[in-house]
């Protein structure tokens, strides 16, 4: 969602270095739903920006 020329900027503010991509969020979602003893769970894909908040 941001211009393509901010990329490398945003990503080198990011803790993994680089922006997630749609992938991330998949794997997550494929995560949960393969998980059944996990409930209830807000399960933050942003690569440990809120890491210690």
């Amino acid at each position: 969602m941001h211009p393509e020329d901010t990329h490398d900027f945003l990503a080198a503010l990011h803790p993994l270095g680089r922006m997630g991509e749609i992938g991330d969020v998949v794997e997550a979602v494929l995560y949960l739903e393969e998980a059944s003893f996990v409930t209830g769970e807000t399960l933050h894909v942003d690569g440990g920006q809120s890491a210690g908040h």
